[in-house]
């Protein structure tokens, strides 16, 4: 197994091991409460989730770059349908990109109302 998927395994195991800390323990205060020490929590994990949504995005554009550089390199003649699949590649994972803002605006918008 690959160290990344190890790596992958061990934080998706760490976040499961920690849901249960926002669990509401029997007779708490009320859920009023909770949900306002929640909602500065939400935030932050919103702009963590987006940060790693860009850093996602950065990565995949670079490969796609790295590799339509070399296509080109090996085969100068098929380097004008490279680059069209490049940046219609680029164009889509931007989007996924802008995409997660707008779910991380919408995250930080429910948490002001």
């Amino acid at each position: 197994m690959s160290k990344f998927r190890i790596l992958m395994f061990a934080v998706v195991g760490i976040l499961f091991s920690a849901m249960t800390t926002f669990a509401q323990v029997e007779g708490a205060a009320g859920a009023g409460d909770n949900a306002f020490s929640v909602n500065k929590y939400r935030a932050i994990a919103a702009g963590v989730g987006f940060a790693i949504a860009v850093f996602g995005g950065a990565l995949g554009q670079s490969r796609i770059g790295a590799a339509a550089c070399e296509g080109a390199a090996r085969n100068p003649g098929a380097a004008g349908r490279i680059q069209t699949m490049m940046i219609l590649g680029l164009a889509l994972i931007e989007s996924l990109v802008l995409f997660a803002l707008v779910v991380v605006f919408a995250v930080v918008k429910g948490t002001q109302t």
